[in-house]
């Protein structure tokens, strides 16, 4: 246990710095999900799902903070900007709150309220306000007081009656008093009061369900949980204009006062007079849903669930123009295809059991050129579930979209152009719900080294279906291998070097198929069966010695050699055994793994459902990574997918609340040495990091010498990329000067010498 302790340390102590050390990361957040907005008198700063991204009004610049930057993944539901300390507050859902320092840029985590002996269902922070250098938190539990100064936690005030838990949805300062919205009336207490921590300080002012308050110069507004506008007279609150729908935020800015709803803003001076209504059709994307308002000089700023931030002229003269920085549709990616020049992403989903129910209608994102295309659902012929998608890779301007409820959608030069379904192809649809029920659940797809288009198609008898290059469809029948074809899902699929399709099954494990002999044969649950720890199997991957690495809901196995298939009656997978401890332990053991991909040195990357990912040596033994929201910037631990960009080695984990990826080295080894190149060339003083050698063949040998053939660095390729640090052979930095590299195949027939230039 103690070595298993100090393992788990070293990763935690070395990876926390992962922006500044050897590795490194790069966040791709969708920004489309407003939670909330802050303000100073130049900036606006807006809160989306789980990253920041502030906009300065006068310059336009645009500022992104994600968890690369050290934000938690959680999901964001307060944020508040204070121009005097500069200091971005951000609170949280599970309580967490963090403090970002704009003179130095540091980021704090304050975990203060999440440590409170509180049900975890209390600790969301509703509103942050600032009053004399103090914060007042509201929580669904009740008052916390935070020290800008300092950014240490004060009191704590339970106000509910008699000190019981109440939800406090947002404070304001008016008159000498501290006033609370709750779920249970409007309170209020004497601020020089010493005393607050004492419930019986706080009295009702009225009774209800109110979501706001806040001070409008002279003015002192509420708004209850219907919607009723109410302005405070001296000792109570009256009504004073009703709203058609509840309002979902209100706030006093500048003279003016923004109550927002769902599908409208209101805007009213310090005379409560209206001076300006705006619905969500006067915006570009109509029917969009409001979360919140606010204005920074004469710029109203309106946040939305679907499509980010809006901007205006708060006088009315001009249209609303959008603000978001670019990014995927959403974070919750469930699929990824990454090509060396393209990546695309898809946002369909099912749950453990396969059900693709409620039917997701999100649309496909690409990403290239550091630019995001986002095809809206509108354009996908009405397609839904979206759950993978694939790149020809004869043609990266064509590309594939799996339904899992609609059938297979085809894009050519980034537009849909055509659905593949029951009716026009030879897909077919699931015939349990009666005939008239219409459910074509496709998912895994492969191409062929023929450029044949192979699919599954689930819950039928014929679930493997190959679209060929001439258009045509051919089908062939899984249930004379499956126990009940009608009852299976798939998950994904992979061609081995031989042709033959391998294909992970949701109740019988892994069946494979051999198209020239029209053969198939499984590995299932069972030491008899083929040893799979379960038979639901989730993904498989076939790596450059000809393994099958198989990842279920209960663990990892590996067929030793897919030509096993050619030979072998009962195919049969193993575990990988390591030493934990001086103990034989399984590699992944009881894991709910996702995704399997191999890089280009052999590494496997395993994502799991909650545990993060691994990256493990070629043959398994050692466990070089293990990331998860503890040690790296994943903004959660469960993994939908992992792809890996083969030319450059950056592998993109898709997580549920957004993708982030890893820059590592192993890229794909090349066919030969024309393409070889290093970088950063020249290295400068400023740059930390290692030079990369890119370009080379597997099992190529490297040599670096300095001018005069002194040798200060040699290593054999594992796929495409090696590093070197810079130092000669780890003692010391080497001098300034140009530094010679020798490369030459394993076999000496092939050579190249290429040149860096290092300056200290």
């Amino acid at each position: 246990m103690t070595r298993k302790f100090l393992y788990v340390l070293f990763l935690v102590l070395s990876q926390f710095g992962f922006a500044q050390g050897q590795l490194s990361w790069e966040g791709y957040f969708s920004f489309n999900e407003i939670k909330d907005i802050s303000e100073s008198s130049t900036t606006v700063f807006t809160a989306s799902e789980n990253a920041l991204f502030s906009k300065n009004a006068a310059s336009n610049a645009i500022k992104t903070i994600t968890t690369v930057d050290g934000l938690s993944g959680q999901t964001i539901s307060a944020v508040y900007h204070s121009e005097s300390f500069k200091k971005t507050i951000v609170g949280y859902e599970n309580g967490l709150m963090i403090i970002i320092n704009e003179t130095d840029g540091s980021i704090i985590k304050k975990v203060d309220i999440i440590n409170k002996q509180l049900s975890a269902s209390l600790k969301k922070i509703n509103h942050l306000m600032e009053h004399n250098g103090l914060l007042y938190v509201s929580c669904d539990f009740g008052i916390v007081q935070f020290n800008l100064t300092t950014s240490q936690f004060g009191d704590t005030y339970f106000i509910g009656d008699n000190g019981a838990e109440i939800s406090v949805k947002q404070t304001t300062f008016f008159n000498g008093f501290i006033f609370a919205a709750t779920s249970s009336g409007i309170r209020r207490a004497d601020i020089t009061n010493p005393n607050l921590i004492d419930f019986s300080q706080w009295t009702v002012v009225n009774t209800g369900n109110w979501t706001s308050v806040a001070t409008l110069d002279s003015e002192l507004i509420a708004i209850n949980s219907t919607g009723n506008i109410h302005r405070y007279n001296s000792n109570t609150f009256v009504s004073f204009s009703q709203l058609p729908q509840p309002s979902v935020d209100m706030r006093a800015v500048n003279h003016n006062l923004f109550v927002t709803t769902s599908t409208s803003v209101y805007v009213y001076n310090n005379q409560m007079v209206l001076t300006r209504s705006i619905v969500n059709t006067q915006l570009p994307d109509i029917n969009l849903t409001f979360s919140c308002a606010s204005a920074v000089g004469d710029i109203i700023y309106i946040g939305t669930k679907e499509k980010g931030l809006f901007s205006g002229a708060l006088s009315g003269i001009g249209t609303f123009e959008n603000n978001t920085p670019a990014g995927p549709s959403r974070n919750n990616i469930f699929s990824l295809d990454v090509t060396p020049n393209v990546l695309w992403a898809v946002y369909g989903d099912y749950d453990i059991y396969y059900n693709p129910y409620d039917l997701d209608s999100y649309g496909i994102s690409k990403f290239n050129n550091s630019k995001w295309l986002n095809i809206p659902y509108s354009e996908v012929y009405d397609a839904k579930s979206i759950t993978r998608v694939i790149v020809n890779p004869s043609n990266e301007k064509q590309v594939y979209a799996s339904s899992f409820f609609s059938g297979l959608l085809r894009i050519e030069d980034d537009v849909p152009n055509f659905l593949f379904n029951e009716k026009n192809s030879g897909l077919e649809t699931l015939t349990y719900e009666g005939p008239n029920y219409i459910d074509v659940r496709i998912n895994g797809t492969a191409f062929d080294r023929t450029g044949n288009l192979w699919v599954t198609n689930s819950r039928i008898k014929n679930g493997l279906k190959v679209l060929k290059t001439d258009g045509q469809w051919q089908s062939y029948s899984t249930s004379t291998i499956l126990s009940n074809a009608e009852s299976t899902s798939y998950a994904n699929i992979v061609i081995d070097k031989n042709n033959v399709k391998w294909i992970s099954t949701s109740n019988d494990g892994v069946i494979a198929f051999n198209e020239s002999t029209n053969t198939f044969k499984k590995m299932t649950f069972g030491t008899d069966a083929g040893n799979l720890p379960i038979a639901d199997v989730r993904s498989v991957a076939i790596d450059t010695k000809n393994q099958l690495w198989i990842g279920t809901t209960k663990g990892l196995r590996v067929l030793s050699n897919v030509g096993n298939f050619q030979t072998e009656a009962q195919l049969k997978a193993n575990p990988i055994i390591i030493l934990e401890d001086n103990l034989a332990q399984e590699l992944m053991y009881e894991q709910f793994i996702t995704s399997i991909v191999v890089d280009g040195a052999n590494n496997k990357w395993i994502g799991t459902a909650d545990s993060g990912i691994f990256m493990v040596s070629p043959n398994g033994q050692e466990t070089k990574y293990h990331f998860t929201i503890n040690n790296s910037p994943l903004p959660s631990n469960t993994i939908n997918d992992i792809k890996i960009n083969s030319a450059t080695g950056e592998v993109f984990i898709a997580t549920n609340k957004g993708m982030i990826s890893f820059k590592g080295i192993a890229t794909g080894a090349n066919e030969d040495l024309n393409n070889v190149y290093v970088y950063p060339n020249p290295v400068r003083p400023s740059y930390s990091g290692t030079v990369k050698v890119a370009g080379l063949i597997d099992k190529a040998n490297i040599k670096i010498t300095d001018i005069e053939g002194n040798l200060v660095y040699e290593t054999t390729s594992e796929g495409g990329t090696i590093e070197w640090d810079t130092t000669a052979f780890g003692k010391y930095k080497v001098a300034s000067g140009v530094y010679m590299v020798f490369i030459s195949a394993q076999d000496g027939g092939e050579t190249k010498v290429k040149k860096v230039m290092i300056i200290r």
